[in-house]
């Protein structure tokens, strides 16, 4: 048991500062998740939504505390009942999005690694039979230092946590894993290769036969059967390849301008996912930094899922020199953790990526 112990006091206690400081350096994106979680289509507990960001902000830092607390053998029988209890929480999540198939992506890892529902739920029943282990041999989970060492070691990783929430909240995620991050091009992530794995799907035939019904499944090609056709069901056994992004449009009136745009040798995007949501005085600056871009011979477009009307509205009270396209939500969001945020490309690359409180750093050639 002693053993048994200690292979899952590191394991867990790793796994927990690894997984809660992907997700702290990308709290916005977390509070993403958790809003899907409190949707009414998922847990119908719509009056936590507005209080998504505190609520990951809480969750985030308390997992990296807990990986901690947990390998320095502090405040042991808080630790292990919080582990237990964030476990029981987090598996039932997992398989509740799992086998309702409600949210594709439980957000475990944030976006550096991506696992399918039922991976997470995998893997939370794993951890949670490490971290029964260590409940039952709370008796081997001894202090590694002393009392005062351990003190100011839970008490630094509780204030580098909140000085780290603190600096991406105001900035950008210190580490950029999404598929918008700088250097990336947008054309080359929809970009879908020749040789690319195609999905793979199970096909099953419904035929009435002798006025009995049978079922013949094949992979896409359709039986010789002698009987009535009645209806087919298709089931996806291996997913295909898809592209790091796939979901990217800049539409007006309609149409999609994306491939068009993508081709600007000077192109500024201002990012604004819901401008009801948005941080407007920030567009004082916005303004004037568009003018100057304008001036210096790069194209200005603003990207929103906001209504035209509003958009209009906003565009006539701050006096805009660009018109806004519309792009979806999600997509925007994935984009850049800003509302609203400025990208700078040249020809589908993103060579600069701001938030609303570092617009000052922005260099027009």
């Amino acid at each position: 048991m002693k053993y048994l112990v200690a292979i899952s006091r590191i394991i867990v206690g790793v796994l927990f500062i690894i997984s809660g400081f992907i997700k702290l350096n990308d709290p916005v994106g977390f509070s993403f998740k958790l809003e899907e979680y409190f949707s009414f289509s998922v847990l119908n507990l719509p009056s936590l939504e507005p209080h998504a960001l505190k609520i990951s902000i809480i969750v985030v830092i308390l997992e990296v505390l807990l990986g901690v607390l947990l390998l320095i053998g502090f405040r042991v029988k808080f630790t292990v009942w919080s582990l237990l209890l964030m476990i029981v929480g987090f598996t039932f999540l997992t398989f509740y999005s799992a086998y309702f198939n409600k949210v594709t992506d439980c957000g475990c890892f944030g976006d550096a690694l991506k696992l399918t529902p039922w991976e997470s739920f995998t893997k939370d029943i794993v951890l949670l039979i490490f971290i029964v282990v260590l409940f039952k041999g709370q008796k081997y989970i001894t202090p590694i230092f002393s009392a005062g060492i351990n003190r100011f070691l839970t008490l630094f990783a509780v204030i580098a946590s909140i000085v780290f929430a603190y600096y991406v909240l105001n900035y950008l995620p210190a580490i950029d894993f999404r598929p918008y991050k700088i250097g990336a091009n947008i054309q080359e992530g929809m970009t879908v290769p020749e040789d690319a794995q195609k999905p793979v799907f199970d096909y099953a035939w419904k035929f009435k036969v002798n006025g009995e019904e049978k079922v013949i499944v094949t992979r896409g090609d359709y039986p010789t059967v002698e009987g009535e056709f009645v209806d087919v069901e298709t089931t996806e056994i291996e997913a295909g390849y898809v592209p790091p992004i796939h979901d990217f449009t800049i539409e007006k009136n309609g149409t999609d301008m994306a491939a068009e745009l993508l081709q600007e040798p000077k192109l500024v995007m201002v990012i604004a996912y819901d401008l009801a949501k948005s941080n407007y005085k920030a567009f004082e600056e916005i303004k004037t930094i568009t003018d100057e871009a304008s001036k210096k011979g790069y194209k200005v477009i603003g990207m929103s899922a906001s209504s035209e009307d509003f958009t209009l509205k906003l565009t006539k009270e701050y006096k805009l020199n660009f018109d806004f396209y519309f792009t979806d939500q999600t997509t925007l969001k994935t984009i850049i953790r800003s509302n609203p945020g400025v990208l700078v490309l040249e020809k589908g690359t993103i060579t600069q990526k701001v938030h609303f409180n570092d617009l000052d750093e922005l260099k027009f050639n």
